[in-house]
Parts: C-alpha cells; structure tokens; sequence
C-alpha cells in the first residue's frame, strides 16, 4: 500500500493515516524505549476510508438539533463520532510527536480513550448509569476479546505455516503477563463490590447502597492512583522490559514526520473534542426512545455499539499490525487500552458521579462481572506461553460472541440499579 504523498504536489489529507497506537518521538527511530500503551501510536496509509462519514458531523447535529426521530439521531451521531474519533487521535499524534517521549506519553494517557469518556460523562450526567457502566465493559471485552481475537486469527491464518508444519507467532510473554496481572486486579475491583453487596443485610437497602458508595469511591482512587504508578513504570522505571514493542512502532513508522504544526493540531484538538460532545450529547439523548421502540437493551447499547464508536480505527490498526507479524504492538493495543479504561477511565467516571451528585459506583450486576472475570482468566491463559495462532483467535471471538448474544437477550431494565440517596 502506497504512503501518502508528504511532498508539495499534493497536500496531505487528515485521515491518511490511521490512529491507533504508539506514538513515538520521530527522532528515537529504532532503539527507543516504549511507553504507555498508548503514548506510541504507528501511523497506517489507509486511504481515508472513514473520510466519507465526516459529512454525518453536521447532518448529526442538525438531526438532534431539530428533533428528528430517536432512530435517525441516534444511527446519524453514531456514524458521526466514527470519524471524529479518528481525528482527535490523529490530532493527538501531531502534538505527541513535538512533546517527545514522556510528554506524548502523558498527553496520549489523557487522551487515549477520550470518545468513550466523553460519551460516558454526558450519559453519566444523565443519569444514565446503565449505559455507563455497560459500555466500559464493552470497551474492555471488545478489547480483550474481539481486537486481540481478530489479532490472533487474521495473523495467525496468513503465518501458519505450510504442509502441516504450523508456526505460531511470538510476543513478549513476560509483558503480556504485566499487564494481564493488572486486568485480573481489576476485575477484583468489580467482584470484590458485588460479594458486599450479595452479603450485606437485604431489607437495609439504603444502607447497602451507601455502603458501596463508600467502597467504590475508595477503591477508584485507589486504582487511580496505581495507574499513575503504572504510567512512571513504562514511561520511566521499566521502559526496557517494552523495547520490542517500541521498535516494531518504530519500524512501522519509519520515515513518518508531522504534517500539522502544534498550533493547528491543537485547535484541531479543541474543536473535534467539542463535536464529539454535541454528537455524543444528541446519542445518549435518544437511547431512552431507542429502547422503548426497539428490542434493544440499554445493556446491548453500552456493550456493543458505544465502544465501536471510539475504537473502529484502533481495531483496524491492530488487526493490521498482526498480519505484519508484529504481535507486540498489536497486543499494546489491545491489552493496553483495556488497562486504560479498567484503571484510567472507570475510576474516573465514579470520581465525576461523587462530583456531580451521581451514584455511578463499581458494583456491576453478577453477570456483569463473572463476563468480566472469565474474559480476563481465558485470556490470561492464552497469552501466558507468548504464543498465539488462528485457534486461540477463534476461541476468543467466540467467547465475545457468547457475552453478545447473552446482553442481547437480557430484557431492558434487567441491570438498572436502585436508586441510591446520595
């Protein structure tokens, strides 16, 4: 696949590279030391395939704004938010590439999963914890599950091997058990919350709910506070334990330089975040009509479609990173970001609901959290040899299936969670 012509004759378009992952500092091509999951983002020809949405931005904002049917606002924002999520990741990338490594680093942790936090917040505000919590979830298992699935598959098919004598690809084994260590801690943070409040005294509702306010609120800074840890052991301490996965960004992105100054990439930066918000705003606003008229749960909503949203061009990036065999940057994709959202943006979203009078908590129903567990334990498992190879693909996709169909044959309500007195 061609690069896109950097020169005079013919200007760079916006969406010609496709953001996923790794940013490096251009100047540390080969031997630089990795960073945050997502503080290295290689940089992907694509042909602009998502360019043609962008003109759903306005049509989005003129469908909520004049109050057009649920269905058509929601499906119109939702498009919408496709590629401005691609954008906002690009825009990221130009200014990381003039930080250097720490500061990009940081810049990309903070805006690393930006489309699905902005969306959880305007739902949060709106009271819609359901949705909230679903659609971490969702970020977390389309990571763990579908990208790293679709990884082990696609990568796994075209380097299998001939004649019977199958190879499997390799990665970094003591990384992939890192990281995985900390996802199992997060999953004790969801079960730990659900054992309390299955043993805590069934008549004294109040009591229980405030009870797990307490605990959430406590365990979110906490995990906060372990992710900043986690930050300075990539980014400072242990960034040598992440060299292959630095040098596979580094040879992805070979040549690359910025094709926007700080300046613009900063306003670019501004505006985007701002239309994600109007869209994202117009989307949550019409999932109460979605789930009235429709046979979709808010559950399936948050699970499945949210996380689409912000996480298409990441998937594809993964995706193609593994059919070039290079797994451990398309498992810091995938593994990464799941960290990001488990210890980042969750215990976030509970410190904003403390701040804005919202009982988002980290109790998530039972079936919630064994889904969780259960993805975090099989893939543990699968990663643990530093092995991979299409079976293990097809394993994991298909256990996201499972948890697919089993949210969308919950009825709507089934997760809604009492109310709380705050």
């Amino acid at each position: 696949m061609p690069r896109p012509n950097r020169g005079g004759k013919s200007g760079p378009c916006l969406l010609n590279v496709l953001p996923g992952h790794l940013v490096a500092d251009r100047r540390t091509q080969h031997h630089a030391p990795a960073s945050h999951q997502r503080s290295w983002r290689m940089r992907v020809p694509r042909g602009g395939y998502v360019n043609f949405l962008l003109v759903m931005v306005p049509m989005g904002i003129v469908a909520g704004a004049l109050n057009w049917n649920s269905t058509a606002v929601f499906t119109i924002n939702f498009f919408a938010i496709i590629p401005l999520a691609a954008v906002l990741s690009f825009a990221t990338d130009e200014i990381s590439m003039k930080l250097g490594q720490t500061m990009g680093g940081l810049l990309n942790a903070t805006f690393g999963n930006a489309v699905e936090l902005i969306v959880s917040i305007v739902a949060l505000r709106d009271g819609q914890i359901e949705v909230v919590q679903s659609s971490m979830l969702g970020s977390i298992l389309s990571n763990l599950l579908l990208v790293m699935g679709m990884c082990f598959l696609f990568g796994g098919l075209v380097h299998r091997g001939q004649n019977g004598a199958g190879t499997e690809q390799t990665f970094s084994g003591a990384v992939a058990q890192t990281t995985c260590s900390l996802m199992t801690l997060s999953s004790a943070s969801l079960v730990i919350p659900a054992a309390l409040y299955a043993v805590l005294d069934q008549h004294q509702t109040d009591d229980k709910n405030k009870s797990i306010l307490i605990l959430s609120r406590g365990t979110a800074i906490i995990l906060l506070l372990l992710y900043v840890i986690y930050l300075v052991f990539q980014l400072k301490t242990h960034s040598n334990l992440f060299d292959a996965e630095a040098q596979q960004a580094a040879e992805v992105e070979h040549g690359e330089e910025p094709t926007m100054g700080p300046v613009a990439a900063t306003v670019v930066l501004v505006v985007v975040t701002v239309l994600v918000a109007i869209c994202a705003e117009y989307l949550v606003g019409s999932i109460d009509d979605i789930v009235e008229s429709t046979s979709i749960s808010k559950a399936f909503i948050g699970l499945i479609l949210i996380p689409i949203v912000g996480n298409a061009a990441e998937h594809a990036t993964a995706v193609v990173v593994a059919l070039r065999d290079k797994m451990d940057l398309a498992l810091g994709v995938a593994i990464g970001s799941s960290i990001q959202i488990a210890l980042g943006v969750t215990p976030f979203l509970v410190i904003v609901g403390w701040i804005i009078g919202q009982p988002m908590s980290l109790r998530f129903e039972t079936f919630e959290t064994v889904a969780f567990a259960v993805s975090v334990l099989v893939v543990t498992y699968t990663v643990q040899d530093g092995k991979s190879n299409y079976l293990e693909g097809v394993m994991l996709l298909g256990l996201y299936v499972i948890i697919a169909v089993a949210f969308y044959a919950t009825p709507s309500g089934a997760f809604d969670k009492s109310p709380i007195s705050i």
